[in-house]
């Protein structure tokens, strides 16, 4: 069993930036890629970024490409995400997930319960 909890959410200003973290619990963080996702009011779960088991490999929507940055600290079961240049677009509540593969498709065997980022304008 693999517990995430996301924090770091929060209200900014366009242009500003947060770094979202999701912590593991467990001892098997590092046997899973790892995927960030987001839901804005009234629409469907959006994908964002992925990271491989590693943290070699990433992968990113071409709404966030160039804006955020996917990482991980398998020693710390830590994944984070780096957001920058933030627009009100973005704004969502946040989540992690875990799944044996890389995103975005795939089974995701685990999720955190969000965490709420706000981007005014």
């Amino acid at each position: 069993q693999v517990q995430l909890v996301e924090s770091g959410g929060g209200l900014v200003q366009a242009g500003g930036s947060l770094r979202l973290s999701c912590a593991a619990s467990g001892r098997t963080f590092s046997t899973y890629a790892m995927t960030w996702f987001r839901q804005a009011p009234g629409k469907e779960r959006e994908f964002v970024a992925t990271i491989s088991r590693s943290g070699g490999s990433t992968y990113y929507s071409d709404s966030v490409k160039g804006r955020f940055t996917i990482s991980r600290d398998n020693a710390k079961s830590t994944v984070y995400l780096q957001m920058n240049s933030l627009k009100p677009e973005d704004t969502a509540v946040y989540y992690c997930a875990a799944s044996r593969e890389m995103g975005p498709k795939g089974t995701y065997e685990y999720w955190g319960q969000g965490t709420q980022v706000t981007v005014s304008s």
